[in-house]
């Protein structure tokens, strides 16, 4: 007997629900449009093709719709997937969504990190 398959929505709170330390400590600075006013999102799913019924997606770690932003923190186990995850950056760029990544480690000089979001949110800003 097969399990019962996971919604996109389902997958999505899950990951909600349980973040890397990294996630949870971006996200303190990310929610409640904290950072100039503009909306994040957590865990968001984005989805690049449907054939049938099917849905293919990838979930963005944070995600600003009024800029088209998508932040992805990478961890260790992004060393092993760096294929992979330059494929999802090229299917989420031909969205017209901007991919900013950051390693974990970064995390550590977060006015750092918060200024290079910054700077894309000011760019990208229309008057």
């Amino acid at each position: 007997m097969q399990g019962k398959r996971k919604s996109i929505t389902d997958l999505s709170r899950k990951l909600r629900k349980n973040p890397t330390p990294a996630e949870r400590r971006l996200w303190k600075y990310l929610r409640k449009r904290q950072l100039d006013g503009h909306r994040f999102l957590r865990q968001k799913p984005i989805i690049y093709k449907q054939r049938n019924r099917k849905k293919f997606f990838f979930i963005a770690d944070f995600y600003c719709a009024e800029q088209n932003l998508v932040i992805e923190l990478d961890g260790a186990y992004h060393k092993r997937q760096k294929s992979y995850d330059k494929n999802r950056d090229l299917v989420i760029k031909k969205l017209g969504l901007t991919v900013l990544r950051f390693k974990n480690e970064e995390l550590e000089n977060m006015e750092t990190v918060l200024e290079k979001i910054r700077s894309h949110l000011e760019c990208n800003t229309i008057d």
